[in-house]
């Protein structure tokens, strides 16, 4: 069992980070008592400040656009002089930015590159996953010697947002979340048929909760308060949006519907049922790593855009997800 860890990326952006907690998570409960360093070579990662709250306690270290595994020059010493560690993860597959890295003092190095001709762990039968997160996870279950990786370990919780979220959604009622937005339109089903989906899980006691963001509210909001009198819209209520705030509220919904989009992730990060909608980007590539997860695809309805999937079948699967069926 490796004491030390380092974890190479290359970045990570907000999305990126969504992205690769579900690994984060998996990688701490498969070595719980490791010191685990995260490195952006490359560029700035938002575990360094915007997303650290969540992988407090799951990530001991950030080293933070450390400017390493670009340059040929590099081969030329040792990096990170005086540091060593037990298992180096290199997530990327440029072969130089790998040959950079085995330079490092460690005890065993498990990389992707060069179909891990380099790597000290190899897999009998790689088959590269669509997904980022199904890749990540894949070494994950490499450095944790082949095995399933345990149950993921709990992000950390700050008190002040888990009392806001707690304000904003009070113990009681039974809440569904919906996040009708995305990145881009294509990737939404229609806003009205969410509302009607609302309203009518509103008919069976349960309150629906419109997660939307600060430049969805503006278009939306009002719709959504006129089509759905009980609907609440508690991020439009919040001191201030964040994705732990997002989580946090996520955890008081029995289950929660998204597109592909950020959102959708960070429901995906309360542990809870969600549903998932596709149209013209496939989910086996950008699917959420949720703990129950359930996807409808345009295409499974005779579609490629998003208003191939119809509302009985989101209903189903809501009531589904409820326990209503």
């Amino acid at each position: 069992m490796p004491e030390t860890v380092l974890v190479y990326v290359g970045l990570d952006a907000v999305g990126d980070g969504l992205i690769k907690l579900p690994f984060v998570r998996a990688l701490r409960a498969a070595f719980p008592q490791a010191r685990i360093t995260w490195m952006a070579g490359k560029g700035h990662t938002v575990f360094a400040d915007t997303l650290a709250p969540l992988v407090s306690g799951l990530i001991d270290e950030v080293l933070d656009e450390a400017d390493l595994g670009s340059r040929v020059s590099e081969l030329c010493h040792r990096p990170l002089p005086g540091r060593s560690f037990d298992l180096i993860i290199d997530t990327q597959r440029r072969l130089l930015t790998t040959l950079i890295l085995r330079r490092i003092r460690h005890g065993r190095f498990l990389s992707p590159a060069a179909d891990f001709r380099l790597s000290d762990l190899r897999p009998r039968d790689w088959r590269k996953p669509a997904s980022m997160a199904a890749q990540l996870m894949a070494l994950g279950e490499l450095a944790a010697g082949g095995k399933a990786l345990a149950a993921p370990a709990q992000l950390a919780r700050d008190s002040a947002i888990e009392a806001e979220a707690e304000t904003l959604l009070p113990t009681g009622p039974r809440y569904f979340g919906l996040a009708p937005g995305a990145g881009g339109k294509h990737k939404c089903w229609p806003l009205e048929r969410y509302c009607a989906l609302a309203k009518a899980l509103a008919g069976d006691g349960v309150v629906p909760v419109f997660l939307l963001g600060p430049a969805e509210a503006g278009d939306w909001a009002g719709s959504i308060r006129a089509q759905v009198p009980t609907a609440l819209l508690p991020l439009q209520a919040a001191h201030s949006v964040t994705p732990m705030l997002t989580i946090a509220l996520g955890r008081r919904m029995a289950a929660a519907i998204a597109n592909d989009s950020g959102t959708g992730h960070m429901l995906a990060a309360a542990d809870i049922a969600l549903i998932s909608l596709f149209g013209p980007t496939p989910p086996d590539k950008f699917a959420p790593t949720a703990l129950h997860p359930i996807v409808l695809r345009a295409q499974d309805f005779g579609g490629e855009s998003m208003t191939a999937i119809p509302a009985e079948a989101v209903e189903r699967a809501a009531r589904r997800a409820l326990g209503l069926l």
